[in-house]
């Protein structure tokens, strides 16, 4: 062990001493980040009650499991000290990494106020195991699937599943259900149903989609929904949660009973209003508490007989006429029937949602379940994010068997890896939804001003127009970065100027890891590969504490020192400014120290970002290290926010000076006091920057003309292709062309032959019968070649008659005879037994034939 890590190592034991960190790290965050139970004053037992229950914000709520005991660290067990203290640690990286709002943005996307509670709670839960967090993405890559197959999309916004989770509660208790939590019950067992029916309707047109959905499918398939109490709610509760009349006869009966009075009572008021009514008096008929009376105006005298409710000064009067009073009575007994008849509906209902409870409650749990893989998946959708390849640090150096649970897509990168990180082009998910909400906002203000244009077609109104467009396309997207990390190294030292982006490279990195272990995809051009982290630890930003009298200094390297002793062989740690707020020589040797001791014997990976020239030297003597620095433009004196691999970074603040006007005088004096030496490593910086650059641009250029081949390749494979097709066709054609001239060829010299043999039939003289003959050989002859030419076969022997001794009968249809002419078997189609003819085939060609021309 080196000096420096002696030294650090005495620096951590020190810091270690202090048992109150949580509540010193968390006085300078917004309480409002932060659930109530973290302030320092005393709550009774009602506030406690109150604040627990009430005041609790929804993502701290649903962690409580997780969190409640790590966060009150006063009421742990001694032997419990040190978990607590871990678990504050990792707490409070979370949300220095603002983790708390890329959860609630993840949140957002669920359809239900459950599943955003449960989305909190499963985002939030620090314990995941490598197990775990595979099956998490292995969910979310499904519920892309299902999103992309259109028929079975998780949608479940119609849904109350809070009313649900009332009507499961009342019925456990034997409570009669509301009305309103029927419907919602019916309602959430309607669509689990309907989700099941197109699973299964998509796994009978194509049995590999149960594969594709895995392992959502055997949530889905494995819900028990009872179709006919879903029918019966629907029968008996209508849309808005009121019971239908239809419902029952008593309900029926009482309701219209109900319904007949309401109607005698506004005839009679109606008659005793008119009969009141002068110029100067005015009645008005109104139901004060579900009976029906008469108010009349202040001062105004009624001579209707009744009973006297209510007198107020300035106000006027209500009186319930007599008249009135037996009807208003039957009334009220009425709508108490009709109360009474809806009650027993209802328990009926909850008797029926008693025996299907458990399946029900196990209904609920999946639709909230598949809201949260849901939310996962539609903010990947979103917002384009790619599925990480994630693997145990252990098996870092080999392949992983592992890459067998992520989807196909992915398995091509399970090779053995050269990187520990792979994230080419990532996105900072926070910065990528605020330009995402600009554009937005600027596209709903650019309309805006539209519409103000076309009402006012004024100059002022143009220019206001033309000004918003423009601000809306100035808006540039964030730059992405790309951290490719080789797999021998442990720390990272990333320098730069300052607002130079080295804090976002961190928070990119450290909210990617936290994405992929809960089972988001990460926002990169492409698939990453990038270790699981069991905790992810970050100090960024002030520790000042003013109650402990710890500095800034003293604060950061308290917090330091709480995460080397919480950070395992399979963390992830993220170190801002590293050695700054003291002395420069002391801080970074003490800086020098930290990195040292977690390159040895600390985190799996390391990233720290540093001002201190002198922590560029560590990859010159230590393996484990490696440097990078974020780009300068100095023509333009401005960031751009890009990674320099392998080149440390160098100070921009003399040719900064020099190029805003500084006097030469002082430029050339302070580059004297610097020495030349600093001057030649500049000059090997500024070296290997340009050679990165000129490799940047290289390695661009290459993947164009990559792209511009392959698109060639593309084009070409589409022309070969449409050659062959053409190709095919023409043969085709060809074929068709000869096969129908062979056919009108064959027809002719049938004919002639039909003409020699009836010539041959009829006396003649021997010389005429040695003509016919010869002429019949000869064309006979070419009918042989013919039929061989248009078969492939060679002509077989000539045609010739057959002695009549050798003469067969007529063959039957489906016969097989031997045709002489083409010296094989035919098949026997048709027969004409008045001309002696057949009609024979072989294989496609058909042909009619003299019953001397075949032979048995």
């Amino acid at each position: 062990m080196t000096s420096r890590s002696v030294m650090w190592m005495d620096v951590a034991q020190a810091s270690l001493c202090s048992c109150r960190m949580f509540h010193q790290n968390f006085q300078r965050t917004n309480k409002s980040d932060f659930p109530p139970l973290m302030t320092r004053r005393k709550l009774n037992s009602k506030e406690k009650k109150k604040h627990s229950h009430q005041h609790l914000q929804p993502q701290f709520r649903s962690q409580s499991q997780h969190l409640c005991s790590p966060l009150r660290l006063r009421c742990c067990a001694p032997g419990a000290s040190v978990t607590c203290d871990k678990q504050s640690v990792r707490f409070h990286s979370l949300i220095v990494l603002e983790w708390d709002k890329l959860c609630n943005l993840v949140a957002s996307f669920a359809s239900t106020s459950l599943g955003r509670q449960a989305t909190l709670s499963q985002l939030w839960t620090l314990d995941n195991s490598y197990d775990d967090s595979l099956m998490l993405l292995q969910e979310t890559n499904a519920a892309l699937q299902l999103r992309s197959h259109g028929g079975c999309r998780l949608d479940f916004s119609g849904l109350d599943l809070v009313l649900v989770e009332s009507a499961i509660q009342h019925a456990r208790r034997s409570l009669p259900i509301s009305g309103a939590e029927a419907m919602a019950v019916g309602a959430l067992l309607d669509s689990a149903l309907c989700l099941q029916l197109n699973l299964k309707s998509a796994i009978k047109e194509d049995a590999d989609w149960y594969r594709r959905f895995l392992p959502l499918s055997p949530v889905i398939m494995a819900m028990v929904i009872n179709g006919s109490l879903v029918k019966m709610i629907q029968q008996v509760v209508d849309e808005d949660g009121s019971v239908k009349d239809s419902a029952s006869s008593a309900l029926k009966r009482s309701r219209g009973q109900v319904r007949m009075l309401e109607e005698k009572l506004h005839r009679l008021m109606d008659v005793l209003v008119r009969n009141q009514t002068t110029d100067t008096s005015l009645l008005e008929a109104s139901s004060i508490d579900g009976r029906w009376c008469l108010k009349s105006g202040p001062g105004q005298l009624v001579t209707v007989k009744g009973l006297l409710l209510s007198r107020e000064s300035g106000r006027g009067s209500i009186i319930e006429p007599l008249s009135a009073v037996p009807l208003n009575d039957e009334l009220q007994q009425a709508r108490l029937s009709v109360a009474k008849a809806e009650v027993d509906v209802l328990s009926m209902l909850t008797e029926k949602v008693r025996v299907d409870l458990d399946d029900i409650e196990k209904v609920l749990k999946n639709v909230i379940q598949l809201d949260v893989i849901n939310a996962r998946a539609s903010y990947s959708h979103s917002f384009g994010g790619s599925c990480p390849v994630l693997y145990p640090p252990e098996e870092m150096d080999e392949s992983v068997a592992s890459c067998s649970y992520l989807l196909e897509k992915n398995t091509s990168n399970c090779k053995k890896r050269e990187w520990i990180l792979y994230m080419p082009e990532a996105h900072h998910p926070l910065l990528l939804q605020q330009h995402k909400q600009l554009l937005q906002e600027t596209k709903k203000a650019s309309r805006y001003a539209s519409i103000r244009k076309v009402q006012r077609d004024s100059v002022s109104q143009k220019g206001e127009a033309r000004v918003i467009d423009s601000s809306m396309q100035g808006q540039p997207p964030p730059v992405p970065v790309d951290f490719f990390i080789e797999k021998r190294t442990r720390v990272l030292v990333i320098t730069g100027p300052n607002t130079g982006g080295k804090t976002i490279c961190l928070k990119t990195v450290g909210l990617a890891a936290m994405m992929a272990k809960s089972g988001l995809h990460i926002l990169s051009s492409e698939s990453v590969q990038i270790p699981w982290f069991d905790s992810i630890f970050a100090n960024i930003g002030e520790e000042q504490s003013l109650s402990e009298s710890l500095s800034t200094f003293s604060g950061r390297l308290k917090q330091i020192s709480e995460i080397r002793s919480a950070s395992t062989t399979q963390s992830l740690v993220l170190l801002d400014e590293v050695g700054a707020g003291t002395n420069p020589l002391e801080g970074a040797a003490l800086g020098m120290a930290m990195l040292e001791s977690l390159a040895n014997y600390g985190a799996l990976l390391t990233l720290a970002t540093t001002h201190h020239g002198e922590l560029k030297s560590l990859k010159y003597s230590n393996d484990a290290f490696e440097n990078a620095s974020m780009e300068f433009d100095e023509e333009n004196l401005k960031p751009t926010y890009k990674i320099l691999w392998g080149v440390p970074g160098r100070s921009n603040a003399i040719n900064i000076s020099e190029k805003l006007g500084l006097p030469s005088t002082i430029v050339t004096e302070t580059r004297q006091l610097i020495g030349a030496s600093n001057e030649e490593i500049n000059e090997v910086i500024v070296g290997m920057e340009h050679a990165k650059h000129d490799f940047r641009e290289l390695l661009s250029e290459g993947k164009h003309h990559i792209m511009l081949s392959r698109n060639m390749h593309k084009h070409l494979f589409m022309a070969r292709s449409r050659i062959m097709e053409h190709a095919t066709r023409q043969r085709y054609s060809k074929v068709q062309e000869i096969t129908e001239a062979a056919a009108s060829a064959r027809s002719v010299l049938r004919k002639k032959v039909r003409e020699f043999q009836a010539s041959a039939t009829q006396p003649a003289t021997a010389k005429k019968r040695v003509l016919v003959a010869s002429d019949k050989q000869r064309i006979t002859s070419e009918d042989q070649k013919l039929h061989a030419s248009n078969e492939g076969l060679s002509p077989s022997k000539p045609l010739k008659q057959l002695p009549s001794s050798e003469r067969i009968g007529l063959p039957e249809v489906g016969e097989l005879v031997h045709v002489s002419s083409l010296g094989r078997k035919a098949s026997v189609v048709k027969v004409d037994t008045g001309k002696e003819e057949i009609v024979v085939q072989a294989g496609n060609l058909k042909l009619k034939l003299k019953l001397g021309d075949i032979q048995s």
